[in-house]
């Protein structure tokens, strides 16, 4: 067993968990604040766009059973890649979306990727994710873990109200 991180901003938190919670080898998802210079950031300060801090997850994996690869493949299709002012109607600085490494491997794995997905002619525009070195990472408050099992009806009402899965299903089809 190899135990790694890989985190991943992808505009609200709250839908960047469901995703990976279900594949075998990801033992933990973890919503969170990241990329900002503010030591133990709070949900309000980053709302403010002003700490540089974004909404992600950080998950734990054993790659031995999925590899980073897997997981930056599932990260493209939770997002709109093209997208450089966050994500659906969340916007600013804190909904932006990155890619941050924690090894060499991951970089090159994720430059590899992002390639490969611009060489796809799948998008008009530029591919606006970043990818940048991994920063402190700091576990948001309670009540956003897990959030898709502790209020469902809002949070399936915030996935499809935010335009997030009408855009996931048009441009990637039934990912169920």
């Amino acid at each position: 067993m190899a135990i790694e991180k890989a985190t991943f901003a992808g505009g609200c938190f709250w839908c960047m968990v469901k995703p990976f919670d279900r594949y075998e080898g990801v033992q933990s998802v973890v919503s969170g604040y990241t990329g900002g210079d503010v030591e133990n950031p709070s949900y309000e300060m980053v709302c403010t766009n002003t700490t540089g801090h974004r909404e992600a997850v950080e998950i734990t994996f054993d790659n031995t059973v999925i590899s980073y690869k897997e997981l930056v493949n599932i990260f493209w299709k939770q997002i709109d890649p093209t997208d450089a002012g966050g994500q659906f109607f969340d916007r600013g600085e804190s909904y932006k979306t990155a890619i941050y490494t924690h090894s060499a491997e991951q970089r090159r794995i994720a430059e590899q990727s992002k390639h490969d997905l611009e060489s796809t002619g799948k998008f008009t525009k530029p591919i606006a994710t970043e990818i940048q070195p991994a920063k402190p990472f700091y576990p948001a408050e309670e009540g956003h873990q897990n959030y898709y099992m502790k209020n469902p009806s809002h949070y399936n009402r915030y996935a499809v109200g935010s335009g997030r899965e009408q855009y996931k299903k048009e441009t990637w089809g039934d990912l169920s």
